[in-house]
């Protein structure tokens, strides 16, 4: 029996997957880039308008062939939120660069872009700014910053893919954006990420150095007699069955939005006024940002509260969850410097952020549940069904 009847996640089936897998082992190509790999290659660059899109085994690979195009050096500056996976640093951390942590807005928690000019020097040669929940950083500012500095812009869209910015989609602003397919997002193929190139000058060398650094790509084009070892690089390509899996859930795109935004709004109709009297704040989207509906958090008034409500949950089988601790205080982080009080927003943030059981098929009446069990933890009462949104049959 599962400890928890309610978990935080599920990875869910969106209807293709497995008859994928099957097709991609009766082509009898299963490495990479064969059929489907092709195949979300070309969906993701239609729907997205970038000049390539290039399937990963990871987001955190993604990010390391980021770090390897921008050429990062030992000594080079790297400016990246304090709030974020680990990953988004150790790309550039293994390249031996230096990361210079900012902190973040205490609306959205994404990078403070009022405070990212200050935090620049003649060192910086990145600015990684990551979508928190899917929720636009302010690009407009981000990107005028690193226009008058000279400095490219690498997009960490782990969180946002489908979301938009003023009606742009995020991934497609900075010269280079990462996804990530892992199973805790939107569309998975359980590990796999993508690298999007916007900059079109990026885009041979970045098939050169997924392809172990050699110019494969350019021979099975046909545009070479003979491929070679051309520059650095790895193999960060994923193999098809995972490709397979994964575009059977980005052609269903749609149907998976839509199953977000309805468990989404069913939090935020049944807690929004209710929770806030009591001192919690929720998720803040700002009116030029579509979201991708990638979690939905409460902000408790403080650490204490924050722990107190996890385990009340998780006594009526309900996993609930904290996220990122702040990166500048780690024990990597110390190293390079990081010390209390460097990103307040952040080291606030942290100790009060709690994440709710957020997933494709999660039912209505686990939802309810949960709900019910917030709300008497406050001594409120279960909302009333009748005002709450109608989940409504959802189709291709």
């Amino acid at each position: 029996m599962p400890e928890f009847r309610i978990p935080f996640n599920r990875p869910c089936f969106a209807g293709n997957e497995q008859a994928y897998i099957a097709q991609a082992i009766a082509a009898g190509q299963i490495s990479g880039d064969g059929l489907f790999t092709k195949q979300c290659r070309n969906l993701l660059e239609a729907e997205l308008g970038v000049a390539r899109a290039l399937l990963t085994t990871s987001c955190t690979h993604a990010l390391e062939m980021a770090a390897l195009l921008l050429d990062i050096q030992p000594g080079d500056e790297v400016v990246v939120p304090s709030f974020t996976f680990v990953s988004t640093v150790n790309a550039f951390v293994l390249r031996g660069a230096r990361p210079v942590f900012a902190d973040v807005r205490p609306d959205t928690l994404n990078l403070d872009e009022t405070r990212l000019a200050a935090l620049l020097t003649p060192r910086t040669r990145a600015i990684v700014p990551v979508h928190y929940a899917g929720v636009g950083c302010e690009m407009d500012a981000i990107m005028a910053i690193a226009g008058r500095a000279g400095v490219p812009v690498v997009e960490d869209n782990a969180h946002g893919l489908f979301g938009k910015y003023r009606g742009r989609y995020l991934g497609t602003f900075g010269a280079l954006a990462t996804q990530s397919f892992h199973e805790t997002k939107n569309f998975t193929c359980g590990e796999g990420g993508a690298l999007l190139v916007n900059d079109p000058r990026y885009v041979e060398r970045a098939e050169i150095i997924r392809e172990k650094g050699t110019n494969r790509s350019r021979f099975f084009r046909g545009q070479v007699d003979k491929y070679t070892w051309v520059d650095v690089g790895s193999s960060y390509l994923p193999s098809d069955v995972l490709a397979a899996f994964l575009y059977a859930q980005l052609e269903k795109r749609a149907m998976i939005q839509a199953k977000r935004q309805s468990v989404w709004e069913y939090y935020d109709l049944s807690l929004r006024g209710r929770l806030e009297r009591h001192g919690v704040s929720l998720p803040h989207v700002p009116a030029h940002c579509e979201q991708s509906y990638h979690m939905y958090y409460l902000l408790l008034p403080n650490l204490e509260e924050r722990q107190a409500l996890i385990a009340y949950l998780k006594a009526r089988g309900i996993l609930s969850v904290f996220h990122y601790l702040p990166l500048h205080l780690s024990d990597m982080g110390r190293q390079f410097g990081g010390q209390p009080g460097d990103c307040p927003v952040t080291e606030e943030m942290s100790d009060r952020l709690l994440r709710l059981p957020f997933y494709n098929d999660l039912a209505e009446t686990d939802q309810a549940d949960v709900v019910a069990a917030i709300l008497s933890f406050y001594g409120e009462k279960e909302p009333e069904t009748a005002w709450l949104p109608e989940r409504q049959a959802v189709g291709g």
